[in-house]
């Protein structure tokens, strides 16, 4: 893939993690006949929440199916993914704070210590915070294996993310969230059968 494809596609990938903040800022300004429905806080959050758990999941796609289709130069692409889902995990929490219970700190930390779903949404925000500081490629040459040992923690804040989305829904009976689960499932059994496969060829050429 040329220099320019890389940096087109980079582009896109841009365009395309910003859209859904760009549409609801249109929705919230009244541009045309769109709004923000009948609950906007509710929508915010939500709209927040849902786009950071979507590219958390296209972060983790991007190294199946770079081995899958054999194309490496995807991975150029899953630091950018990882942080626009980040990036909108913030918004989310700042939506929650400021616009839901307008920094009133004494009941944010009520719902942090008691509920439970708020609780894991909260520790994926903070579990996530060093994989974000630590994501340059200097960071990476200074952490050396480290670097690789703390990003695999971005498979058990996947696993808060679905959960906080499942229990957000307070057991409604909606698909979604376990279509999320099926997927987040899917990516991560992969993983574990390709490192199963790895060592089971590591110990017969041994054997």
């Amino acid at each position: 893939m040329s220099r320019h494809t890389i940096l087109a596609s980079k582009t896109l990938i841009w365009a395309a993690s910003l859209a859904p903040l760009a549409w609801l800022l249109l929705r919230g300004l009244g541009v045309g006949a769109s709004n923000l429905g009948p609950n906007p806080v509710e929508e915010v959050l939500h709209t927040m929440g849902k786009t950071s758990l979507n590219l958390l999941l296209l972060t983790l796609a991007v190294t199946p199916a770079r081995q899958l289709l054999r194309l490496n130069v995807l991975v150029r692409f899953r630091r950018l993914l990882g942080l626009f889902s980040f990036f909108y995990l913030v918004l989310h929490f700042l939506a929650y704070a400021l616009l839901d219970l307008r920094l009133q700190w004494n009941t944010i930390v009520v719902d942090i210590t008691e509920r439970p779903y708020i609780t894991i949404g909260m520790l994926a925000l903070v579990a996530m915070i060093p994989l974000a500081v630590t994501s340059t490629h200097a960071m990476q040459r200074r952490l050396r294996r480290n670097w690789g040992k703390l990003h695999k923690t971005i498979y058990p804040i996947a696993i808060l993310g679905v959960l906080h989305f499942q229990w957000q829904t307070k057991g409604d009976a909606e698909l979604e969230p376990w279509v999320y689960a099926g997927i987040l499932t899917v990516l991560l059994a992969y993983r574990l059968a390709r490192r199963l496969r790895r060592r089971s060829t590591i110990a017969s050429n041994h054997a």
